[in-house]
Formats: structure tokens, C-alpha cells, sequence
């Protein structure tokens, strides 16, 4: 059985992990215009948020070498990190993916970098992607 997307999922960002904001934040903003857009760190990652049209682009720096984007960055490399995508309905998105089997990193919905609820899909489950669902 096949189910429909619902109407309202859209991208909400990409997040990209960078060895250091000051060396990669004056390209994406002065090289190729995008607007800084103010959000609050998370997850032991310095964030900086650009406007990319309706999708952000956030840029992750680690604050320290346990925190998942040291991880990351030590085991691939700097690079995309995980796509967002804002669905309108968190809980019932999460109920699918457990009844589809998904693998949910965050059991729960928790806050994230933009004050919205926010919960992560393992890799392993969606085909390699670090997958985050945020609420509208």
C-alpha cells in the first residue's frame, strides 16, 4: 500500500556540517548573497542559518569533539549533514514511520535549533539520509 505524502511536507532546510563557520560562512553569504537568518545552537553545534528561498541552509559547527557533528565531520568529512523536512502533523509522521518500520533516532519529539519540535530518522532506514521532521 502506498500512502500519499501529506499536502503540507515541504524541505525545510539542509544542514551542512563545516570544519569552521568563519572560513565557510563568506562564501554562502557574500559569494553567493544568501541572507543570514538568526537561529540558536543545538545539539553542540554552533548554527548559522541562511535564506535559501523557503528552505534554509543551516551551517553546523561543532563545539566539541563528542557533540554528533565532530562525529560526523571525523568519520566523512565536512558536507551535508541531514535534509529537514516540516510535516503538519509530527506525531502522526512519527506513528507512520513506526509503523513502516523506520528506525527513529528521537522516540519522542524534542526542541530543536528553530524552538520547533523536532525528531531524527537513522540513516539506516531511509536510505542513508540523516532524515529530521520538524512541525510547521
Amino acid at each position: 500500500m502506498t500512502r500519499s505524502t501529506p499536502s503540507g511536507t515541504r524541505v525545510s532546510h539542509i544542514g551542512i556540517a563545516v570544519e569552521a563557520l568563519a572560513e565557510t560562512l563568506p562564501f554562502f553569504r557574500d559569494v553567493l548573497g544568501l541572507r543570514e537568518v538568526p537561529l540558536d545552537d543545538a545539539d553542540g553545534a554552533s548554527i548559522v542559518g541562511l535564506s535559501a528561498g523557503e528552505p534554509l541552509v543551516e551551517l553546523l559547527e561543532a563545539e566539541n569533539e563528542e557533540s554528533p557533528i565532530a562525529r560526523f565531520i571525523a568519520r566523512r568529512g565536512p558536507g551535508i549533514h541531514h535534509i529537514c523536512f516540516a510535516v503538519d502533523d509530527l506525531e502522526a509522521t512519527l506513528e507512520r514511520c513506526r509503523e513502516a518500520g523506520i528506525q527513529l533516532i528521537d522516540k519522542k519529539p524534542r526542541v530543536g535549533a528553530e524552538g520547533k519540535r523536532i525528531a531524527f530518522l537513522h540513516p539506516k532506514s531511509t536510505g542513508g539520509v540523516l532524515v529530521e521532521l520538524s512541525e510547521h
